[in-house]
């Protein structure tokens, strides 16, 4: 028998439950201190495939000079109007459910929704995050993208670790 692929989001956030400024500037984050990869790299070597929004996807490419991280991973961009790939991704628009579900039959390790906050959003609106590691910067950034959008539903989670990763404090949750 097979075991289920996980769903995740890794990801930072600012003390105030933001994950980029309203300009998608990052800088508060950087300015951070931070000891070692914050488990990063572990949590790369449990995945093969990475989710996206397109908005994500753009700002990735941008800041990272055109070299795409993520090319040793399966990627996946959503977006309601792109092509339908190109050398790093591959750009969809299919519904989410089946999409997770299309992927949890393939052989694999877990799936890295990256971001952004809506693509998230969706995914546990579906109810199809599997585990949340989210890295809390000591920072109040006051304003920009939150990390979680309003819901009119309940969502459990069972922590399994919280943590101090320099100036970080990192919860580990999974879904109930």
């Amino acid at each position: 028998m097979t075991s289920k692929r996980k769903v995740s989001c890794y990801i930072a956030a600012s003390l105030d439950g933001y994950i980029a400024t309203k300009s998608d500037s990052l800088d508060w984050l950087f300015k951070v201190e931070m000891d070692g990869d914050a488990g990063y790299g572990e949590y790369m070597e449990t995945i093969d495939t990475v989710v996206m929004g397109r908005r994500t996807y753009e700002w990735v490419i941008e800041h990272e000079n055109g070299n795409y991280p993520y090319t040793d991973k399966k990627s996946y961009v959503f977006s309601k109007s792109a092509p339908d790939s190109d050398e790093h991704a591959t750009f969809t628009d299919e519904a989410i459910p089946a999409f997770v579900e299309r992927l949890r039959k393939e052989p694999g390790k877990g799936i890295w929704v990256i971001g952004g906050s809506q693509l998230l959003h969706a995914f546990l609106k579906e109810r199809l995050i599997d585990e949340l590691i989210i890295s809390y910067a000591p920072v109040l950034i006051g304003d920009g993208i939150p990390l979680f959008r309003p819901m009119d539903m309940e969502t459990e989670f069972t922590l399994l670790s919280a943590k101090q990763i320099g100036q970080f404090a990192q919860l580990h949750l999974v879904r109930k």
